[in-house]
């Protein structure tokens, strides 16, 4: 029997882990939709902001991307104990930096959050300052995570990818601690049992994050020790390795704020719309489409980062296309495929996910309906990016989000001025920039002279599942008797079923990489 490669049960592995995690995200969301108001999960949901923004400019996101290629050659070329000197001399001055922004956010909350720049301009006096509260609150897991999402980049420089994988997971078990046990104000019942509380409030939900976020940190720490790693109590910047780390994070630093300020203005223009839960209703539909596109698209282009980082230092151009091109093929498919089938059936799910009105379901599936008209092109933009970091060419993946950018904020802002009756989902469709950003990687990395990625074959395929597969989701969930949710299971299961036939030449390309 042949043997899997490492890629291809790395990737596999990820699917399964992500997906877990997703559920217990749903599992929060379940409780906190139930527990709190649409303008109290507003503020919750707009006080993450800039804390997130924060947390992947300084470590997460710039790291991930931009510094693995370099701490992947720093250990085939030089040994372990040298890229983990370079790790702690990064993971030193990213604490630092972040310690003084969040003193800096701490201060001038009230004033960041009121601007007409900021994060919640439109929302009232008394709402503002919950939101401000909350940050302030957050900035604690901020901290943490500045330390933790380096130790995860780490471990996935050395190509370990468990750790990693549960580290979001924790932090979702923590947060759900906190939605069951710290928030509610009145003891929940669940399963005959009730529950002891805190009685927090929405306080408690932060106070879930922090959990969360030392509990992302604790289940990585044994990988450290597997890979002997030593800490350099060191803040010296005129080192040569960290000067050259910092080069080549530039670029994704620009690049990540580019990204971030785009859901700053997501909640900045809905604060606007003076449409009741309309900030919560682009959270939770970008967290909707997130679903698919993390056990999909995030799992595929974390695998193939060190792999193709590899390819790319020993100039293997043949394989380093031949692998970007089967995880391209196979993931265009079945994103085409899952976007068409979640369309077409996400009602009843919704509603029973969520627990709104139904003014607030219909508004909820709209949004996400727009919003999963760009999934396939984020889960390509994901892969493509990380190609480019591969091959240490940051400079690319930042166009590509400049172009976004611009796009974005022009649907977004001609949506508020042009059809804010039509609220969130018009402010959704702004996301179809990601569109335009992949097309452009795609465009940008077959002129780069590597074999070109040919995707066209996949796209069709991926499309004709979608319609096909969408057509008969949503026919048995209308037509099939029983409850809604039930019915719209059973549509989604036979239209992926049907899809996944049409795509197979596709995704068996999985098993090959």
């Amino acid at each position: 029997m042949k043997r899997f490669s490492h890629l291809t049960r790395t990737v596999f592995l990820l699917f399964f882990l992500f997906g877990l995690d997703k559920a217990f995200a749903f599992a929060r969301i379940f409780i906190v939709s139930r527990t709190f108001s649409l303008p109290l999960q507003d503020a919750f949901n707009s006080a993450n902001n800039l804390p997130d923004l924060l947390f992947a400019l300084i470590s997460g996101g710039a790291f991930s991307m931009a510094f693995i290629p370099l701490l992947r050659q720093a250990i085939v070329s030089r040994g372990r104990q040298d890229a983990w000197d370079l790790f702690s001399r990064v993971a030193n001055l990213m604490f630092v930096l972040t310690g003084l922004l969040a003193g800096f956010i701490a201060l001038f909350a009230e004033e960041i959050v009121g601007a007409q720049i900021g994060i919640a301009p439109g929302f009232g006096a008394e709402q503002r300052r919950l939101v401000a509260d909350l940050m302030r609150l957050n900035l604690i897991s901020l901290l943490i995570f500045s330390i933790s999402g380096l130790v995860m980049g780490g471990l996935q420089a050395n190509q370990h990818f468990l750790l990693p994988a549960l580290a979001p997971l924790f932090y979702n078990v923590g947060q759900v601690i906190g939605a069951l046990f710290f928030a509610p104000m009145q003891p929940l019942s669940l399963f005959g049992f009730t529950l002891p509380t805190l009685g927090l409030g929405v306080h408690g939900l932060v106070y879930g994050a922090i959990l969360g976020a030392a509990l992302h940190l604790l289940v990585q720490t044994p990988g450290l020790f597997l890979y002997q790693f030593r800490w350099t109590a060191s803040l010296d910047i005129r080192n040569s390795g960290l000067i050259a780390a910092l080069r080549l994070m530039a670029p994704r630093l620009l690049t990540m704020f580019g990204i971030q300020v785009m859901f700053l203005a997501r909640d900045n223009l809905a604060s606007r719309l003076g449409q009741e839960g309309a900030v919560s209703a682009l959270t939770y539909g970008w967290m909707m489409m997130q679903v698919p596109e993390t056990i999909l698209g995030t799992a595929i282009a974390t695998a193939l980062l060190p792999s193709l980082a590899e390819y790319a230092g020993t100039g293997n151009w043949a394989l380093f296309s031949e692998t970007l091109q089967k995880a391209l093929r196979a993931l265009l498919a079945l994103t085409l495929l899952s976007a068409g089938v979640i369309l077409a059936a996400i009602h009843p799910l919704a509603a029973l996910a969520f627990g709104l009105d139904e003014a607030g379901t219909t508004l909820l599936t709209a949004t996400i309906r727009i919003y999963m008209l760009t999934l396939a092109g984020y889960a390509l933009q994901e892969t493509l990016s990380r190609a480019f970091y591969a091959r240490k060419e940051p400079l690319f993946p930042l166009w590509g989000v400049l172009l976004r950018l611009v796009i974005y904020l022009g649907i977004g802002i001609s949506a508020l001025v042009f059809f804010p009756e039509k609220g969130a989902p018009a402010l959704a469709a702004a996301e179809l920039s990601l569109l335009a950003e992949a097309l452009f990687l795609l465009w940008a990395l077959n002129r780069r002279g590597i074999p070109p990625l040919l995707l066209k074959p996949a796209a069709l395929r991926g499309i004709s599942a979608a319609v096909l597969g969408g057509g008969l989701a949503y026919g048995v969930a209308v037509w099939l008797p029983g409850a809604g949710y039930l019915t719209a299971l059973a549509g989604m299961a036979l239209g992926a079923s049907l899809g996944f036939a049409l795509i197979w030449q596709d995704v068996r390309l999985l098993f090959r990489l």
